[in-house]
């Protein structure tokens, strides 16, 4: 057995000197991180200042908003002081925090998805049973679910990873993650292993799995249905099917990156691949949903024309 050291602190290696374009990349990255929050903020306070919009469907959505906020704000502020920084390392305790919310992000992102396509089934297939299912009272269960599991998930693993011996402090990434710790760890990991697995299952193919079988459902009654239905069906499922295909690709990448050798990927292209849930998410949610939503992108216009 190797000889385990006591870490206060990790080095993130994926980091190089880019001379003076570090100005460069730091304006870049703080420019889109004001973009996220402006624009995620703005349809927060569209929807909750709107009656018209206080309905599940966009209940949902403010919560799909939240998200965004809360996981480009474990990333950015981060990457914006690691980009100016000379030495790249990261405190243990800021580390973990930092993993309990890039993790909880992605869980809380994959279930708010599952129970938009659950309510989107029952709006096109049940529509006659849509308001005493989909009742004020389940939809404020169905968001708490979404919010307290993935963070009693995360805790979890926090408390698995937290007392591994580790046989050093290197981290191959630009930010902190899980496997990158449990990997440098001199003692047995296998409780480590499993409980991810059953995390990975429970948190991302679980709910994959229900958002597919419930638009397999919505195609079924589109096909069948008249034509407003499908132009309803189209209009309101178009943006959560791009957003939860980006979602998917973005998570795939980095499940496959952080538990697998990619030495053959270039060092820059393995970066940005590795930031695209973390960034590309955030940015297209907004767009997506204020400009496809006929409902928000009108209240929306009005407000930046100044017309209340």
């Amino acid at each position: 057995m190797l000889n385990s050291t006591q870490v206060s602190y990790f080095t993130l290696a994926a980091y190089f000197d880019i001379g003076f374009f570090k100005y460069l990349f730091f304006m870049i990255i703080l420019s889109l991180y004001m973009f996220i929050v402006c624009s995620n903020v703005l349809l927060i306070v569209v929807i909750c200042m709107n009656r018209s919009l206080h309905e599940p469907m966009y209940i949902f959505l403010c919560s799909l908003f939240v998200n965004e906020l809360y996981g480009s704000t474990a990333l950015f502020p981060f990457l914006l002081v690691q980009i100016l920084s000379d030495i790249h390392t990261v405190s243990v305790p800021l580390c973990f925090l930092q993993i309990f919310c890039v993790y909880s992000y992605a869980c809380v992102e994959f279930l708010n998805l599952a129970i938009m396509s659950y309510d989107r089934y029952l709006a096109i297939c049940c529509p006659l049973q849509y308001n005493t299912c989909m009742t004020t009272k389940k939809v404020a269960i169905l968001i708490a679910v979404t919010w307290i599991f993935p963070f009693l998930a995360i805790v979890v693993v926090i408390c698995l990873s937290a007392p591994l011996q580790l046989c050093g402090n290197i981290i191959n990434k630009v930010y902190c993650g899980n496997y990158s710790i449990v990997k440098l760890a001199c003692s047995n990991t296998t409780v480590n292993n499993i409980y991810g697995l059953i995390y990975t299952v429970i948190s991302v193919i679980i709910p994959l799995i229900l958002i597919l079988y419930t638009y397999l459902k919505i195609l079924r009654v589109c096909f069948s249905g008249s034509k407003q239905t499908r132009q309803k069906a189209v209009s309101t499922c178009t943006p959560h099917l791009i957003s939860l295909l980006n979602f998917s690709f973005g998570c795939c990448f980095q499940i496959l990156g952080s538990r697998f050798e990619m030495s053959s990927i270039p060092d820059m292209l393995s970066i940005l691949l590795s930031l695209y849930f973390l960034t590309c998410q955030p940015l297209l949610t907004p767009v997506l949903y204020g400009l496809k939503m006929s409902k928000i992108h009108l209240i929306c216009k009005r407000l930046l024309c100044g017309e209340v």
